[in-house]
């Protein structure tokens, strides 16, 4: 099929690289302006510009697709279909309608729930047990669009953003392919989504990272997964220069000689176990600013952490 592709991160990236390798014509691809990153602040290339220059595949990068400037350029493709994933830019109804066959966007959920910007952290902060990649129809709404193809996957125990990322990445690369086989076919069946159990993934704040250590320690271990590897989870204590970053941990209830203490309060015994709202954080991993992941033992043996010391509560 000949194609219009948009995308920008690496999530995008992998669906881009499997319609290549499925022989589909991609004849232009829009990505989100190139972006400063790094201690320089020099302009960085979106991963979907990368691989789209090194396909040799024509590169856009408007700034917004409201402008009516822009359609001519979509309409001059000459699309079949367009295919969307992590954009970043809002379709209007006027860009939704260029291709024949409308839009098509690879969504990190099993629709309706996870709608919106965060879909893979929000899961696995819910402890959510399964989540998936559903092909839909694009409208006009926040992924609202009819259904194409969906399929579940198990979230592990111990599942980080990360690790959830590259799976639903590899499986969203594979549905899109199947999606528009079945769409070259005429096989492919649009399901309208239920109108129940539709939540919505806001997007991450930075200000969800720091840690309030008040919430229950099963609430925190799980944001901590969800949080690895971006923006991470920090908090602060008293004589310790910059933020702590804690990656790791695992939820107890507190021991009849724990029940007493503090919220943020640093517990006696081996390891490093921290007094939550409810429950216990053993802590696994964790790191100081400018330093490297550790976990607690060698931590401990560069910066001590005495029982009884407490971290701010928020």
């Amino acid at each position: 099929m000949r194609l219009i592709f948009a995308g920008t991160p690496e999530f995008a990236a992998r669906a881009l690289d499997a319609l290549a390798a499925a022989g589909h014509d991609i004849a232009l691809v829009l990505t989100r302006p190139d972006q400063p990153a790094g201690r320089g602040k020099r302009l960085r290339a979106s991963p979907v510009k990368e691989r789209a220059i090194a396909l040799g595949i024509p590169v856009a990068q408007p700034a917004t697709l409201r402008d009516p400037a822009q359609w001519p350029a979509l309409r001059a493709v000459d699309a079949d279909a367009m295919v969307v994933a992590a954009y970043g830019l809002i379709l209007p109804a006027e860009v939704l309608a260029i291709p024949r066959h409308g839009c098509i966007n690879i969504h990190a959920s099993l629709l309706p729930r996870w709608r919106g910007a965060a879909p893979i952290q929000r899961a696995i902060e819910a402890g959510d047990t399964e989540t998936g990649i559903t092909i839909m129809q694009m409208d006009e709404g926040l992924d609202t669009g009819p259904m194409l193809l969906a399929r579940a996957i198990p979230i592990g125990p111990e599942e980080t953003a990360g690790s959830l990322h590259d799976r639903l990445a590899e499986l969203g690369a594979e549905l899109v392919v199947e999606a528009l086989a079945g769409l070259a076919a005429g096989t492919l069946v649009a399901t309208p989504q239920p109108s129940e159990g539709a939540t919505y993934a806001r997007r991450i704040e930075k200000s969800e990272s720091r840690i309030d250590w008040r919430e229950p320690a099963e609430v925190l271990a799980r944001r901590m997964r969800a949080f690895d590897p971006v923006p991470g989870m920090h908090s602060t204590l008293p004589g310790i220069e910059g933020p702590i970053k804690f990656w790791a941990a695992r939820a107890r209830p507190a021991a009849p000689g724990e029940a007493g203490a503090r919220p943020g309060e640093i517990l006696p015994g081996e390891g490093l176990a921290i007094a939550c709202g409810e429950g216990v954080l053993e802590v696994l991993e964790l790191q100081r600013a400018g330093g490297r992941r550790l976990g607690p033992g060698e931590f401990l043996k560069g910066t001590p952490l005495p029982p009884g010391q407490v971290f701010d509560p928020r």
